[in-house]
């Protein structure tokens, strides 16, 4: 680089900061390769900012398009290396290198221009394209003669750029440097001493290209020259620098430029060919050059957006070798050839319908490598959907919700989103979105109806499909997936599943039983319909079924009463005119409308021409006038048949007598006594055998006092104390208030000869269970227990009593009728009625019997209890008989002795005695006959 050149950049440079002051921008000068975070400058200070003043206005830095080198650090207000810099990347060959960028500011809005001039450094070395380089030269060639090298190549600029050539050996050439317009530099090997092919036919010679950086660099290439004869001028171009324009896109073989060379040579030595000697960049994929003519054309496709101006070197060549060469600078008009690129940085396939507004979908990046207003960029979606852009940054777009979703509505938006630049005419893209709808369970299941109605007959077989109820779910998959359920209810306090049943996944409705008209007419319940979302929706609907009536029943006669133990006559006199109302046939039909409409009808009569039956109200009238030739007796059967179909039918006869007087009513009448003898005859016979084994029963009972009584006897020879007995009613109230216990309850009681020592044994039948004997009386013994008690009783096999027996204090013992009064109540009142001798001998009889059934059961000291009870009997159910003791034939009463101390017995001795103190009930109360018997026995 000359001096005169160095020193223009520098006022230039000068220049552009000065009038970088006055318009209010910064310039930095840093060199390239800064290592990351190095500081660039402190732009608070010199934009006379306070770094509040950076942190309040959201200080940013905008660089548009370029790639970001350069941060800015808010907090110490200085702008950072973001990024390692080339500067041969960035700018190539471009002096000065410079980054542009911008500060803004907000709240308020302000911009700060800022320039970044990029230095460069000597961080590459000189090289040539070739290997090695080849020369023709004639020996003939004048001393002077030029030889054109390929220049070297250094991406440095300024000083660390190309600066100087060494040529070794230098015996026959020397070097020439050779400035061109643009600041190239052409190396030139110039002849010095005349060749001798003779001599020397081939020349090797090592070129050196030598930087300016500190440390110097270089590169080097090997020169083979091989001498020629004759030729000895070289072409000459009449222009060094060619200037050239072309639109992008241009086509084919568009002429860019023309050159053209002079060779003073004549013949064959002065034809010039021309070539493109471009070697750094794609000049030679992109132009071409006529050879013959020096004519330039476009071969390749010319891009505005790859490069803006293109320099084609082009080398005029004869064929002694001889060489020229000139520039053609070509500048790049731009056209609107690009259209944007729709970039999908992040896409959402599937969305909730319930998702909130602004939700963002699809994020958008839209390119467009125009330049100016072709470069500009504006999208927007198809319209009527519920989705907008919004723009986030230059060129960035989100898709947003923008409305509701629903899914039931539109499961699915095909988005299109469009974008379009400014250019003339417009250039524009688009690309088309599928976004899926996915199901909420958002709605509850719809039936068809509001209510149903169905109707079915009655008497239908049960589970007969009556009808369907349907319902609907606008939801998809699961979520519309409707299941069937009968609401709990009750129809006249019938469950209402006991009727009809509802299948789960048809909603069909199923009869459960067969329906009768005359139970139930109609009836209503609710089905609901519930989905299977989570939570699941349910809706319900009322349905209301209506039974119809079937002729199945037949007419029922209320009047008149069929009877066959007595004959029922309507009497009629004779002097009966006509249309005279002898009876009325009353019959109803618990059918309903048309089936329980009834007509009559008369079947058969002993003289059709006297009576008829009205059609509609079944009244017997005379038909004429009554003579005395008509018969007593008439006999009518009177039809009555309703109006079902198939009709059902009953008959009725009646009987009808014609007369004025009763006696002459009953000799005509008495032959229909005669049906009724065969019964007579069987009812002497019952009668017969009824007295029979009443006569058999006395007998027996009889028989069974007279032992009781000689074992009576018995008992009393035995010199013991006989114990009282108490005089039991035949029946007994409940006063549990389950009403009044209609039987006689006989328990036998065993003793010993000395009741006062005496002991409890209880047993139970071998087919019965044991009642529990413990503390609360109201447990059952457990197996193990059951067990070991049977192995040490004795089976009974009298038969259990009434299980459901209890007594209050006012019911206990006494004579049938006895009222219960106060005195009575509480143990102190005389015997209101006495017992009778025979009562008394009864009692006294049985007791005998007891003692020595006992006494041959039992050891000596014990007293056993041999009765079979319900499984629910409870000792709670058995009256307290200690406290107050009657005496037969007395009205005295022994109260017990409330302060004596009594032997402790444990709660199943206790209860066992308290059950071993009920002797067995009397019999019924004795007739005056039976009283004068029982009173002879006794004198006797």
């Amino acid at each position: 680089m000359s001096d005169r050149t160095m020193a223009r950049q520098v006022l230039l440079f000068i220049w552009f900061l000065s009038l970088s002051s006055a318009l209010g921008q910064v310039s930095y000068s840093i060199p390239e390769e800064m290592a990351k975070g190095s500081l660039v400058g402190n732009i608070a200070q010199d934009l006379g900012l306070d770094l509040k003043r950076l942190n309040s206005g959201k200080a940013r830095i905008y660089t548009g398009d370029s790639a970001e080198y350069i941060e800015l650090n808010k907090e110490r207000g200085v702008l950072l290396i973001k990024e390692r810099i080339d500067r041969e990347a960035l700018c190539g060959q471009t002096t000065p290198c410079a980054l542009h960028l911008q500060i803004i500011l907000e709240n308020p809005m302000e911009f700060f221009s800022v320039t970044i001039e990029i230095t460069d450094i000597n961080d590459n070395n000189p090289s040539f394209e070739k290997s090695m380089i080849v020369f023709k030269i004639s020996e003939t060639a004048v001393l002077g003669s030029k030889f054109m090298l390929e220049p070297a190549i250094d991406l440095d600029v300024g000083i660390n750029g190309l600066q100087s050539y060494t040529l070794k050996p230098t015996d026959n050439f020397n070097l020439m440097f050779k400035n061109q317009p643009g600041d190239g530099k052409n190396v030139e090997m110039i002849l010095k001493r005349p060749l001798d092919r003779e001599k020397q036919h081939d020349i090797k010679i090592v070129l050196t290209a030598i930087d300016g950086g500190d440390p110097q660099l270089s590169g080097s290439i090997e020169i083979h020259v091989t001498v020629l004869d004759v030729n000895d001028n070289a072409p000459v171009f009449l222009q060094s620098v060619y200037k050239a324009t072309v639109t992008e896109n241009a086509p084919k073989d568009t002429v860019v430029s023309q050159v053209s060379a002079t060779d003073a040579d004549e013949g064959v030595n002065s034809k010039i060919e021309y070539s493109i000697a471009n070697r750094q960049d794609d000049a030679r994929q992109l132009f071409g050059i006529n050879q013959d003519s020096g004519q330039v054309t476009v071969v390749g496709i010319i891009d505005f957006e790859k490069a803006r101006n293109y320099e084609i070197r082009v080398q005029a060549s004869d064929h002694g070798g001889f060489t020229d060469s000139c520039k053609i600078i070509v500048d790049v008009i731009d056209i609107n050839d690009n259209k944007p690129v729709i970039n999908i940085m992040s896409k959402t396939n599937v969305i909730a319908e319930n998702s909130a507004s602004e939700t963002v979908v699809t994020m958008i990046n839209v390119q467009d490598l125009d330049s100016g207003e072709n470069g500009k960029v504006q999208c927007s979606v198809n319209e009527n959907i519920p989705f907008t852009l919004r723009s986030t940054n230059a060129n960035f777009f989100s898709l947003v919700t923008d409305g509701d979703l629903d899914r039931e509505r539109e499961s699915e938006y095909n988005i299109s989103v469009t974008c379009a630049d400014e250019g003339v005419p417009s250039l524009s893209s688009s690309v088309t979105l599928s976004l899926q709808i996915s199901d909420v369970n958002d709605n509850a299941p719809v039936f068809d109806k509001s209510t149903y109605e169905a109707s079915v007959q009655e008497n239908n077989t049960p589970g007969l499909s009556i009808f369907t109820v349907r319902a609907r779910d606008a939801d998809f998959n699961q979520n519309a997936r409707v299941s069937y359920i009968l609401e709990d209810s009750s129809v006249n306090g019938v469950p209402v599943s006991s009727l009809v049943s509802v299948s789960a996944d048809s909603g069909v409705i199923h009869a459960v039983r067969s329906f009768d008209y005359e139970q139930i007419k109609d009836f209503q319940f609710r089905v609901k319909a519930q989905d299977g979302g989570s939570p699941p929706l349910a809706s319900n609907v009322s349905v209301k079924i209506m039974i119809q009536d079937q002729n199945d029943n037949a007419p029922q006669v209320l009047y008149p009463v069929q009877s066959g133990a007595s004959v029922v006559a309507e009497i009629v006199p004779r002097s009966a005119d006509v249309g005279y109302l002898v009876t009325k046939v009353v019959a109803v039909d618990v059918d309903s409308g048309q089936n329980a409409w009834l007509s009559y009808k008369l079947q058969k009569a002993t003289d059709r021409a006297l009576f008829e039956v009205g059609l509609q109200n079944g009244e017997i009238r005379t038909v004429r006038q009554v003579t005395d030739k008509d018969a007593v007796k008439q006999r009518l059967t009177v039809v009555v048949e309703d109006n079902g179909q198939p009709s059902r039918s009953a008959t009725v006869n009646v009987n009808v007598a014609v007369a004025d007087s009763f006696p002459e009513v009953l000799s005509e009448f008495t032959d229909f006594t005669h049906d009724n003898e065969n019964l007579t005859f069987y009812l002497v016979l019952a009668l017969a055998v009824v007295s029979f084994l009443f006569i058999v029963s006395i007998i027996a009972i009889l028989s069974v006092k007279c032992y009781r009584w000689r074992r009576e006897r018995m008992f009393y020879k035995s010199g013991a104390n006989l114990p009282v007995i108490p005089y039991y009613p035949p029946l007994y109230a409940d006063v549990g208030g389950t009403g009044t216990l209609q039987h006689v309850y006989n328990y036998e009681v065993c003793r010993t000869t000395d009741s006062r020592k005496s002991d409890l044994k209880y047993g139970r039948p071998c087919s019965e269970s044991i009642i529990s004997l413990d503390s609360s009386g109201t447990q059952t013994l457990t197996h193990a227990q059951r067990g070991k008690l049977i192995s040490e009783e004795f089976c009974d096999q009298q038969k259990p009593p009434n299980a459901d027996w209890r007594f209050t204090q006012n019911q206990r013992p006494g004579p049938s009728g006895a009222a219960a009064t106060p005195e009575v109540a509480v143990g102190t009142g005389p015997w209101p009625n006495p017992p009778t001798e025979a009562e008394q001998l009864q009692a006294l009889m049985a007791a005998a019997n007891e003692v020595s059934e006992a006494t041959n059961t039992l050891g000596p000291g014990t007293m056993g209890l041999s009765t079979r009870y319900n499984p629910q009997f409870t000792l709670q159910h058995v009256p307290d008989y200690r406290q107050n003791v009657y005496i037969p034939g007395s009205t005295a009463t022994l109260t017990s002795n409330q302060q004596q101390p009594q032997q402790a017995l444990s709660p199943q001795q206790a209860a066992i005695a308290a059950a071993a103190a009920q002797p067995e009930p009397p019999k019924a109360a004795q007739t005056p006959a039976s009283k004068k018997k029982s009173t002879k026995k006794e004198k006797k």
